[in-house]
């Protein structure tokens, strides 16, 4: 099983995303790091709109031994696509299924929710630079290594995906425990995108605004809610259903 990689220095994470390396999962900065060169890399993470903390030199230490000059930047397992790579792979598929997290924060639901997505048949997952889970050790275990099958997509902003992906005649589907709908009320067999957010905050509104069809699951019990990654299965097995 691969791991997740760490490069460290200032320079050589400037360097890095500068090249495009969209493995970057998450950059460590410590606490009152001055300069010309910090400045240029801050400068970076926003306009790129990468994720970061600051952090104190103890942890810095703990993530790496070398002389990483007060900056870590964590590397992802997996290689992302870019969203143009993930709409030649369906080009042509009157059937295409894609998952959008729309920010799933906790690495084992979101390695369940990639587990399932393999089997199901998702095409290919979309997630947000920010705010989104990191791929880590947790999230490869969790998946049983179905995160390696799957392309995952990174894209800046989620709502500029779902308009690229409506333009191909995909149909929008959001995952909204408000709506009067329920996911057997709506028909799936042709290309959909299903969009899951955070068990927290759910799915963003002006994220949902775009959606063609918001569903829910029928709730019978007190709890109010189910798990995003046991809701995500079941919302995907239900497009299974229907297609076979």
């Amino acid at each position: 099983m691969e791991k997740t990689l760490d490069i460290y220095g200032i320079r050589t994470v400037i360097e890095a995303i500068k090249a495009g390396d969209k493995t970057i999962d998450k950059i460590f900065i410590q606490i009152g790091l001055k300069g010309g060169l910090i400045n240029e890399l801050e400068a970076l993470i926003r306009q790129n709109k990468l994720k970061s903390s600051y952090v104190p030199s103890q942890k810095l230490n703990k993530l790496s031994k070398k002389n990483h000059q007060g900056v870590i930047a964590r590397i992802s397992p997996i290689k992302f696509y870019e969203l143009d790579e993930i709409m030649e792979k369906i080009e042509g598929k009157k059937d295409a299924l894609i998952l959008i997290l729309d920010q799933i924060s906790d690495v084992r639901n979101f390695g369940a929710i990639i587990r399932t997505a393999e089997v199901s048949g998702v095409d290919a997952i979309i997630i947000q630079n920010q705010s989104s889970a990191p791929i880590n050790a947790d999230t490869v275990k969790t998946s049983a290594g179905a995160v390696f099958n799957v392309p995952i997509c990174k894209v800046s902003h989620i709502k500029d995906a779902i308009y690229h992906l409506k333009s191909s005649e995909i149909m929008v589907v959001a995952a909204n425990e408000r709506s009067d709908k329920t996911i057997y009320d709506v028909k799936l067999k042709k290309s959909i995108a299903l969009i899951m957010g955070s068990e927290e905050r759910g799915i963003a509104s002006s994220i949902l605004k775009l959606s063609d069809e918001q569903v829910k699951l029928p709730m019978f019990g007190k709890i109010e809610s189910l798990n995003v990654s046991v809701a995500c299965g079941i919302l995907l097995y239900e497009v299974v259903r229907q297609r076979i």
